[in-house]
Formats: C-alpha cells, structure tokens, sequence
C-alpha cells in the first residue's frame, strides 16, 4: 500500500507490518538523508474516512510527522536540520519494529499508522509549520552595485592575455566584449536570480 523513497537511492517497498493499523521503513544510513518521500502506491486506497500520520523516528530525537489521504497521496519531509521534537509516546508505537540505532551508521524509522482522517487532522494541525524563508532584501543598492562592477570587471580581466599583464586605467576594452558580459549576465539573472554574485570571489 505504501511506499517509500530517499533521495538519491533506490525506491523502497520493504514495509514491515507492525499491527493492523501500523507499519514501518527502516532507514539505514539516515545521518545521510537530506529529503524522503513517503506515498501511496495507489494499489490500495484508504478505508473511506480514513487516512495516516507520518512519522520519523531518529535515536536522539522522536518525530516529525505529516499526513497521507486518499486526497494526499504523497508527504516529502526534508530531515537534515529540520528535526522536531515530539512525545516519546509516538515511539513507542511502533515498538514492534526495527529500533533506530545510535553511532556511525545510523538507522532511522519512518512509522505510518492509519487512523480516522479527523484524528489525523487533529494531529497534523498542532504541528508546527516551516515558515518560509523570506528572500533576503538588499538593504543597500551601492552593495549590488559594487556586486555587479566586480563582475564585469572580472569578466574583462579574464580576457587580458600575456603574463603579468593585467588591466590597467588606460586599458582599451572592446565594445563587443562588454555587450558579450552584459547577454551573459541577464541569462545568469533570469535562469536563477542574482544569487551568483554572492559566489564571486
């Protein structure tokens, strides 16, 4: 019925039954794991009425949990740092399955266990939500000013030829190299943003 997928590694469909109600994926090598996604096959639907909460259990902490229903079918969780803590009761659950073990090599369990979708409901609401990151404002224009010279700048002097010669105050720079900088610059800005800048050293 469930299925499940970290990025970067083959899909896993070894779900172990824990009750009737309750199952679990071990997640061997955890402390790698960036983003996991857990979904319905779509083999087998919910009961009607009925749906499930996710959760993650790490040895030094509990939880983090999302929802699965028939109307969604699929929760993406991002693991690295963004771990929440949750009533040791959750864990204990799911005791019947693989513990997650501490050290090197670790490995995690995601439980799934079906409930009532209003208990479901209930669950996931007093979560807390990942407030988005607000995009940082560029408090001063000279700074992105400066960003933007100290790109083309570099970019011309890429093209000063011979060794030991670099630019100069009196050096002559071509037009079409200037125009070469600036198609190059808006393609970098509307692929992704100015964020480039930042990565100039």
């Amino acid at each position: 019925m469930f299925g499940c997928c970290v990025a970067g590694r083959l899909l896993q469909t070894n779900l172990q039954q824990i009750d009737e109600t309750k199952a679990a994926f071990e997640l061997p090598a955890a402390e790698s794991i960036n983003h996991v996604c857990v979904f319905l096959l779509g083999t087998v639907p919910f009961p009607e009425g009925y749906g499930a909460t996710v959760h993650f259990f790490w040895p030094v902490h509990d939880s983090i949990r999302n929802r699965l229903s028939n109307e969604k079918p699929s929760a993406i969780f991002r693991l690295r740092g963004s771990f929440v803590s949750q009533s040791s009761s959750s864990q204990a659950a799911f005791s019947n399955s693989a513990q997650p073990t501490t050290g090197i090599g670790v490995t995690a369990v995601l439980g799934i266990s079906i409930e009532p979708l209003p208990q479901v409901l209930e669950q996931v609401s007093v979560l807390p939500t990942a407030a988005p990151k607000p995009v940082p404002a560029l408090s001063d224009a000279t700074v992105f000013a400066e960003k933007i010279v100290k790109h083309l700048f570099n970019y011309v002097s890429s093209f000063v030829s011979g060794s030991g010669t670099s630019l100069s105050p009196d050096s002559m720079v071509p037009v079409g190299l200037i125009a070469r900088w600036y198609e190059s610059f808006l393609a970098k800005a509307r692929a992704g943003g100015v964020g480039f800048l930042d990565r100039q050293e």
